[in-house]
């Protein structure tokens, strides 16, 4: 607003111009990969609801989609989002057995503030999957360009504005890699001029491409399998480390070269590496944890160079958490996480592992535990007056389809409204489900199941 100019107007037209640029706050941030701009499930913005009323939050646009595990993405006013459009072939999710489905694996191009689709690229695909609903991984956005990995490991750069299609790979054609019976999870990520992805195959677990031309620069690491857990990076020594979870060891590498800097055996049961392990500053100091299903979890204490860590404790049956399909998140002293044994939310001390608190009220709803009961957790960065102190204010999607607000504490867990956003459109061990990471972008909440993405405003 040019303020010399406008006290030059009449009063009231200064009145009419004051209250519409009130009225029409600047964009918000945007979410344009898994887990958010930075990947650590915060929520930077201000400005946002304190509580959920009764009534639930507004909807501003519902539209129809098809099925899919992977979480939207939203950069620069537009939402990206990868579904299934089957054409033969019935869901039968057998944890231990692979579904044959024919089908196009669709990403989705839309307009953030009504919906409305832009563009789509399409791709047939056949699914020898379990659990073969669509694909896992969030689009990755970045200067420009939107990064797709498929659930039979198809992966395309495209443009982000039109859909125009820059380069692409096969990863089981170009790297021997086996689709894992869960098919391919690693959310692609950017780091620098390469775009890092979990492959598979002997000696490219992990592969970084040129972000730009596609080409190859460089491939790591040999395992029993590749494993789910995306890539991610930590600073460790003042340098930055790569990790890459596989299904037999936690490794570190040299992001710009490969270079494995240490392994930590860690191995889950099935193959099951899937959370992002977690780094933290803590009263221990700088701390990293990783856990998973068959009760395989560790902590960490981070060296002050590029060496190994050394671990503090290892989870015990009645201790730490075991993380799946979310992962979990460190505030202060105290980690929060679903376990995938009890299917609650729990609350655990850092410094020796044991079990704050648990409840089943964000994850199944219910009153007796069950394997695997998610809720994607989100933290919000904005203080907000009254809570206390310790607490940390959290946005949480329920695998019941709801969105809720929550403190959490070391002591209890405090809620603060929730909402039904979607009906859960799947099934996991009998029960309803839908598994699938919000993205939280310009005061607002992306929620999707099976058949529609939704968005809810979550301004003041």
């Amino acid at each position: 607003m040019n303020l010399p100019r406008l006290m030059n107007l009449p009063p009231l037209v200064i009145a009419v111009a004051v209250i519409g640029a009130a009225a029409c706050p600047a964009r918000g941030d945007d979410w344009p990969q898994w887990m958010g701009p930075q990947r650590d499930a915060t929520w930077r913005e201000q400005g946002l609801a304190t509580s959920i009323p009764a009534g639930g939050l507004a909807v501003k646009w519902r539209v129809p989609v098809a099925g899919g595990y992977s979480g939207p993405a939203v950069a620069d006013g537009r939402v990206y989002l990868t579904d299934y459009v089957v054409r033969e072939g019935d869901l039968v999710n057998g944890p231990n057995d692979r579904t044959a489905r024919t089908g196009t694996e669709r990403l989705l191009c839309l307009d953030a503030a009504t919906g409305e689709v832009r563009w789509k690229h399409e791709q047939e695909c056949g699914y020898s999957l379990s659990y073969a609903s669509g694909p896992r991984c969030t689009p990755t956005v970045a200067d420009g360009r939107v990064y797709s990995l498929g659930a039979e490991g198809n992966l395309v750069c495209l443009d982000a504005a039109t859909g125009r299609l820059l380069w692409s790979k096969d990863f089981k054609q170009d790297y021997s890699a086996p689709t894992p019976i869960w098919g391919f999870c690693g959310h692609p990520l950017v780091e620098g001029d390469l775009l890092i992805c979990l492959v598979g195959g002997p000696g490219s677990v992990a592969v970084a491409f040129d972000r730009v031309t596609g080409a190859e620069r460089w491939k790591a690491l040999t395992a029993s399998e590749s494993g789910y857990c995306p890539p991610t990076i930590i600073e460790q020594g003042g340098s930055r480390q790569l990790l890459i979870w596989d299904a037999d060891n936690l490794n570190a590498l040299e992001p710009t070269t490969g270079r494995v800097l240490w392994s930590q055996p860690l191995k889950p049961m099935y193959g099951m590496s899937i959370m992002a392990p977690q780094v933290a500053d803590t009263s221990r100091g700088r701390v990293l944890f990783a856990s998973g299903i068959g009760r395989v979890g560790a902590l960490y204490a981070l060296s002050t160079d590029a060496s190994a860590p050394k671990m503090l404790w290892r989870g015990e049956p009645k201790s730490a958490v075991y993380c799946a399909n979310s992962t979990p998140f460190i505030a202060g002293d105290v980690l929060y996480g679903c376990d995938c044994d009890t299917g609650a939310l729990t609350a655990v001390a850092l410094d020796d592992g044991r079990r704050l608190w648990e409840t089943l009220a964000p994850t199944t709803g219910g009153e007796r535990r069950s394997k695997h009961g998610t809720a994607f957790l989100v933290r919000q960065a904005e203080p907000v007056a009254g809570d206390p102190a310790g607490a940390t204010r959290t946005w949480i999607f329920s695998e019941t389809g709801d969105l809720i607000l929550a403190r959490l504490a070391p002591q209890q867990y405090d809620e603060l409204g929730r909402m039904r956003v979607v009906e859960p459109t799947n099934e996991c061990f009998g029960r309803d489900v839908v598994w699938s990471h919000p993205a939280f972008a310009g005061g607002c909440i992306f929620v999707r199941n099976d058949r529609e993405l939704v968005c809810v405003s979550a301004r003041k």
